[in-house]
């Protein structure tokens, strides 16, 4: 009988870990980073906080922001599966500097701070039009939702 050494996938094992290793130059993740903290203008937040004498210190609208956007790249729109992912992924953790804010807190800064994100958005169209990233073919954004039968995790290939 052959001789193979155990798997031990389902083994637990510490290891340290680095986070600024973990964001690699070239990935959505270090874009990411680099547009939030060198060139949005999230001055806007400041204005809300008014916890400098007293009260808890918050979570900084920047990573609150970076983890927020890096949920919705992918795909994950619930503010419970993003706390989780800020638990458990490590590129989440990497990106918000191992701050694990719960889920009350990252759905309170979205519904609260609509006002404040929106902006942002523009911001990030004019960085990626500065970088040379849009085509200036054609660029629409629409937020008609439209009702539909099937579930968006589907897909149905027809070979013909």
């Amino acid at each position: 009988m052959a001789n193979y050494k155990p798997d031990l996938s389902c083994q637990n094992k510490f290891i340290p870990i680095n986070f600024a290793e973990q964001i690699l130059p070239g990935t959505f993740e270090y874009a990411l980073c680099y547009i939030v903290e060198n060139k949005l203008d999230s001055s806007g937040f400041d204005a809300w906080y008014n916890n400098d004498k007293t009260g808890a210190a918050a979570y900084p609208p920047s990573v609150m922001l970076k983890i927020i956007l890096l949920g919705y790249a992918h795909d994950f729109i619930s503010s419970r599966r993003i706390a989780k992912a800020c638990e458990h992924n490590i590129l989440f953790m990497s990106v918000s500097g191992d701050i694990q804010p719960h889920y009350t807190s990252i759905a309170g800064f979205v519904a609260k701070m609509h006002e404040q994100i929106e902006p942002l958005f523009t911001q990030v169209l004019m960085i990626c039009d500065e970088e040379d990233l849009i085509g200036r073919n054609m660029f629409a954004i629409d937020g008609c939702k439209l009702k539909s039968n099937t579930s968006k995790y589907s897909f149905i290939f027809i070979i013909r």
